[in-house]
């Protein structure tokens, strides 16, 4: 079941955001005079450079970009910002001597340039020395009508995408199809890429539920008229048209950037508003009344599959059960106190630290056992899909009252609608508004188990 992300390059794009910046606050320190170095206006230099990079796509940059369009980047971005330092200092400074601000602004853009087209190349020489940063990938179509993809991945190592099988589809269409399924398990493939053409709809069905299942990416080759007549997300290898069939908004750097920044906000302002003379206090109850930790670790599976500690006020007494039998309503292990904190859900506030530290998000599909997780994913269907963003404090899915113990299957599955809704929707508005209804069904005390 878990997905296959080791080789990916994640940081790449953080590391290069950090490193711009830098490079632009150091060189505005170094080459402009001192009217221009105040603290407000570096604030409005890294400001407007994220801003404007957004608009501009300027860090949306995969392993099938062309450099024509890296270079088309860079020109918007620098276009861009130039105008914008000019008003900003003509309007507030009343300052007038271009030169220092174009020179400025030149050299800071072909340091970053450099940066950008050099990452850019060293990733495909590294794939092509080192076979590193690649993707496993299989084909199922007819030959006729997959064999330019065939020759383009054999023929362009430098893109990172490792063809390890064709599925024929000219005879055997059902035997293939499950060989296909057999072979992506076994060989942890990363990427499907399927013909639409040679498919049915309840063969497309079955590619969607099979790779939602197992946390596969799975793209189609359109034909002619399904590139024309459909609105598609499409992307371009080389001159080969590739249909991407789920658009998560998270999947965007500056949707990922922005609900980063909320997490942190977020989780600072309760870890030191809350939870710093909180914990104090609940730690001499919590102990008072049974022996054992503060805090209570579960491992459970969060984005990608990948398993974190998640951290909770323990409400129970210690038992070697805790990490296999959900609690349930008046379950006897739980605590006076404990009663108390999952009642008004004081219990889940530690996982603020979870969010601080990177591995949830305030708002998210909420994170399951191991053991429960092994098990949902193979009774549920599509279960393994939220695991394709960060889990929660929160959900869409708890707003909606299905919070709290699992009682039967229909709760499960309307989890993993809702949370499926959500991460294909994402907006902040919709986190705001989560995190304001989560508040008040917490006022209004509705017990959870879990």
């Amino acid at each position: 079941m878990q997905r296959h992300t080791g080789r990916f390059s994640v940081y790449i794009r953080p590391f290069s955001y950090l490193l711009d910046l830098l490079i632009i606050n150091l060189l505005a320190n170094i080459l402009l005079i001192n009217t221009l170095n105040g603290v407000y206006y570096h604030f409005f230099i890294s400001f407007s450079w994220i801003l404007i990079s957004w608009n501009v796509g300027f860090y949306e940059v995969y392993r099938f970009t062309k450099s024509s369009e890296i270079i088309e980047k860079i020109g918007k971005q620098y276009a861009a910002f130039v105008l914008v330092n000019f008003a900003y200092i003509g309007y507030f400074l009343k300052f007038s001597e271009p030169s220092i601000i174009i020179r400025f602004i030149s050299i800071a853009m072909g340091l970053i340039a450099f940066e950008k087209l050099f990452i850019y190349y060293f990733l495909r020489k590294f794939r092509v020395v080192y076979g590193g940063n690649f993707r496993r990938v299989v084909i199922v179509g007819e030959e006729k009508n997959t064999n330019h993809l065939v020759e383009f991945f054999n023929d362009n190592p430098n893109y990172g995408y490792k063809h390890l099988k064709l599925f024929d589809l000219q005879s055997n269409k059902k035997e293939k199809i499950q060989e296909c399924f057999q072979f992506v398990l076994e060989n942890k493939i990363d990427e499907i890429y399927c013909a639409l053409s040679d498919l049915s709809n309840t063969d497309v069905n079955n590619f969607i539920d099979f790779a939602d299942n197992n946390l596969k990416t799975l793209k189609f080759l359109p034909d002619e008229k399904e590139v024309t007549a459909r609105n598609l997300k499409l992307d371009y290898y080389g001159y080969i048209p590739i249909v991407s069939l789920r658009n998560i908004p998270l999947d965007d750097t500056a949707n990922k950037f922005i609900k980063r920044i909320f997490d942190l906000l977020f989780s600072t302002l309760i870890i030191v508003g809350i939870l710093s003379w909180l914990i104090p206090i609940l730690a001499i109850f919590i102990k008072l009344e049974s022996k054992g930790p503060i805090f209570f670790k579960q491992k459970r599976n969060g984005l990608n599959y990948h398993e974190f500690d998640c951290f909770k006020f323990r409400s129970m007494k210690i038992n070697e059960i805790a990490d296999i039998e959900q609690v349930s309503k008046n379950d006897p292990r739980i605590t006076k106190i404990g009663k108390f904190i999952r009642k008004t859900s004081i219990d889940e506030l530690p996982q603020f630290f979870n969010v601080f530290l990177g591995e949830m998000s305030v708002v998210g599909p909420r994170p399951h056992m191991v053991s429960h997780t092994e098990m949902y994913a193979k009774k549920v269907d599509k279960f393994m899909v939220r695991h394709f963003i960060k889990p929660g404090i929160t959900g869409l899915a708890q707003t909606n009252g299905f919070r709290g113990e699992v009682e039967s299957e229909i709760d499960i599955i309307n989890r993993v609608k809702y949370d499926i809704y959500y991460l294909e929707n994402w907006t902040l508005f919709l986190d705001i508004k989560i995190v304001f209804l989560t508040v008040i069904n917490t006022i209004k005390g509705e017990e959870k188990a879990y």
